[in-house]
């Protein structure tokens, strides 16, 4: 089975040398599984174990370990191979949807041409004193074609040549975000959670209060739940925490396997309380979203008129048959094009004011921190006694995979040896 693709991420992003903890805080993940998934990863990769004195381990991996396993395990290819497929095809699936409202629209004015042509034609019976091509006028082809060329270029391939952010869409991505939007802002809000509690505990030196994992949650409970912080428990599990009981019966809450890192690391960042997203209607410009809507309308309205004069047509067969045909569709499509959006922004409304609730909740969680009370100030100043930090650097090494062990056994005693000479040099200053 291939390594977890997380624990493979956090392992670079934190340098190639990571103890559990590290990982763990870093990808917001179960203590006992990082630890699982960071000795497959060792095994597979080629990574070293490098043991403290302490008997804490911290684990090595060579650069180019996402190329070793490459070599070894086909579904690595296989997920790199789909990755690069579904980019493609997603991107093709998205402007899928402006390609049909423009074909819609097409359909429906050359059918309404022909329709108007020959009814005219029958009113004349064929006589010349009409305008030529009757009512081709109507067929807007020339003002349709210019959307194709609408900022044509893929919004992922395209780079801001003064700010240097994503520029916007193409009209036709933009129909689909009309449509459906641009995905949950949210989507890994779960691993967001965790992430920044792992952070606040490291912040903290691995000791804290629950009024400080508070903002970091929801549904803390009521009543017993609340005053005995029950809350707490998913995060002692997950990152095998151990309350602490003051003299005072007050409860603090201790994370050795955070406290343990492979290198000496800053403050992380971490927002106060943890914020969700709110929901936008569509990343396209307020321009794209106007064009969509009212190509939309257009559309609606000219299926509209294109039943009533389908209703009193005597034409059967050919193009206007075919036509007839799947009017039922390009009428249903037209209705949903304005129905779906229409849906969608009331629905966007109703999340909102949900995750504005939560995060007001969540914001007046972090601002009691601001000015703590007599009890949360004596709270504090207990998980400070259980607060520290224990960097494994390589003088605090007992034994690595990297070398033989006569070799390290080499290395032990004369690091011994030296010891000592340290210590009779000072009992002889004595």
């Amino acid at each position: 089975m291939a390594p977890n693709p997380g624990i493979m991420q956090a392992v670079e992003q934190l340098g190639y040398r990571v103890t559990v903890g590290d990982v763990a805080a870093k990808a917001g993940l179960d203590v006992n599984f990082a630890q699982r998934e960071l000795l497959t990863l060792a095994s597979e990769a080629g990574g070293h174990l490098q043991v403290a004195e302490s008997g804490d381990i911290a684990y090595l991996f060579p650069n180019n370990f996402r190329d070793v396993l490459r070599n070894k395990f086909l579904q690595l290819q296989l997920q790199e191979w789909w990755q690069k497929i579904w980019r493609i095809l997603f991107y093709l699936i998205r402007i899928s949807f402006g390609v049909v409202l423009v074909a819609s629209i097409l359909l429906i004015f050359v059918a309404i041409t022909v329709l108007l042509s020959s009814s005219s034609s029958d009113n004349n019976n064929g006589g010349g004193g009409g305008d030529r091509g009757g009512g081709f006028w109507f067929f807007p082809t020339n003002d349709l074609i210019w959307l194709f060329y609408w900022n044509h270029e893929p919004y992922y391939q395209q780079r801001s040549r003064s700010t240097g952010h994503k520029p916007e869409m193409s009209f036709l991505e933009a129909v689909f975000s009309f449509l459906f939007g641009d995905g949950n802002p949210n989507y890994n809000l779960e691993e967001r959670k965790w992430s920044s509690i792992a952070a606040a505990i490291r912040n903290s030196r691995g000791a804290v209060a629950a009024e400080q994992i508070a903002p970091y949650l929801d549904n803390l409970g009521q009543g017993y739940a609340l005053e005995y912080e029950e809350y707490m428990l998913p995060a002692l599990a997950r990152f095998d925490g151990r309350p602490e009981v003051s003299p005072e019966g007050q409860i603090v809450y201790h994370f050795p396997q955070l406290q343990t890192t492979a290198t000496e690391r800053n403050a992380e960042p971490v927002g106060s309380y943890l914020r969700e997203m709110l929901w936008r209607f569509s990343h396209a410009s307020s321009g794209q979203i106007m064009l969509a809507a009212g190509l939309g309308a257009v559309n609606l309205v000219g299926a509209l008129v294109l039943g009533n004069l389908l209703t009193k047509s005597a034409i059967a067969g050919g193009f206007i048959g075919f036509v007839s045909s799947i009017y039922p569709l390009l009428l249903i499509y037209g209705i949903g094009f304005l129905t779906i959006p229409l849906i969608r922004y009331f629905w966007i409304q109703w999340k909102n004011s949900q995750i504005e609730s939560r995060n007001l909740e969540r914001q007046q969680r972090a601002m009691l921190l601001n000015q703590p009370d007599t009890n949360l100030q004596q709270k504090l100043a207990y998980a400070q006694e259980f607060a520290g930090e224990n960097v494994l650097s390589g003088e605090d090494l007992a034994y690595t995979t990297e070398t033989e062990l006569t070799q390290q056994e080499l290395e032990q005693s004369a690091k011994i040896d030296a010891e000592w000479q340290k210590r009779l040099g000072r009992s002889d200053n004595l």
